[in-house]
C-alpha cells in the first residue's frame, strides 16, 4: 500500500487490521514507539505507517474516550486522555508526582534550548553553579546523558528526554516557543540574584 490512505469497500478491511496491529503494539509497549519498529510490525514503510496513525489520532481526537496517541519526535504513544487523571488516581497507586524549583526550570530551559549541551556551558549561561538542579532533572527523567563532546576532558552533553515533551505537552523540541529577550533577561537576573542570596548565607 502505498500514497493516501483511504478507506474504502476494497482496503477497508486491510485497514482495520493494519489500525489493530498498531493499536496492539502501542497498548503492548506502553512508552513510545519508534515508527520504523511500527513500520516493521505493520510491513509497510515509514511515510505510509507514520499517515496510518496520523489519521488514527484524528479519529481519537474526534470522539469521546479516555484514551489518545501521542506523536513524541518520530514515536507514538496510547495513553490515557489528560481528564482522566484523577479517575486514575482513585482507584491506582498515586504516580511519582514532582514540582520543579525556578532554578531548576532555569536549567531545563537552558538545555532544552541549546541541546546537547555541557554542564560547564549551562553554568556559563546562567551565571552559577547548576549541579544540584542538573542532576535532579536527570533524576526526574527530563534530562539525561546525550554523549561526550570531542574536546578535551571529553565533558558529558547533555539533553531532553521523551519525558520532557510528554510533561509539556510537545511532539518535539522543534516545537518549543521562541524565548522572548525580556525572558532571557529576567532568567539572568535571577541567576545572578541565586548568586547574591549564596554569598549573602
Amino acid at each position: 500500500m502505498s500514497g493516501e490512505l483511504r478507506r474504502n469497500e476494497g482496503t477497508d478491511l486491510e485497514l482495520e487490521k493494519l489500525e489493530a496491529t498498531v493499536e496492539a503494539v502501542l497498548f503492548a509497549m506502553g512508552d513510545a514507539v519508534g515508527v520504523d519498529k511500527l513500520a516493521a510490525a505493520i510491513g509497510h514503510d515509514t511515510d505510509t505507517t507514520r499517515r496510518l496513525v496520523h489519521q488514527m489520532m484524528d479519529r481519537y481526537n474526534s470522539r469521546t474516550g479516555g484514551m489518545e496517541i501521542i506523536e513524541l519526535d518520530d514515536s507514538f504513544q496510547l495513553c490515557t486522555r489528560k481528564e482522566y487523571y484523577d479517575a486514575l488516581i482513585r482507584v491506582a497507586k498515586q504516580p511519582k508526582k514532582y514540582s520543579l524549583t525556578d532554578v531548576q526550570l532555569e536549567v531545563l530551559s537552558v538545555v532544552a534550548y541549546r541541546q546537547p549541551v555541557t554542564r560547564q556551558e549551562i553554568e556559563k549561561i546562567r551565571g552559577v553553579n547548576s549541579d544540584h538542579a542538573l542532576n535532579r532533572l536527570v533524576e526526574y527523567g527530563l534530562v539525561q546523558e546525550a554523549g561526550r563532546m570531542d574536546a578535551p576532558g571529553r565533558p558529558i552533553l547533555f539533553g531532553t528526554t521523551e519525558e520532557f515533551l510528554r510533561n509539556f505537552g510537545v511532539r518535539s523540541t522543534e516545537d518549543l516557543p521562541s524565548i522572548q529577550p525580556e525572558v532571557a533577561e529576567e532568567m539572568k537576573n535571577e541567576a545572578e540574584e541565586e548568586v547574591q542570596l549564596k554569598l549573602n548565607l
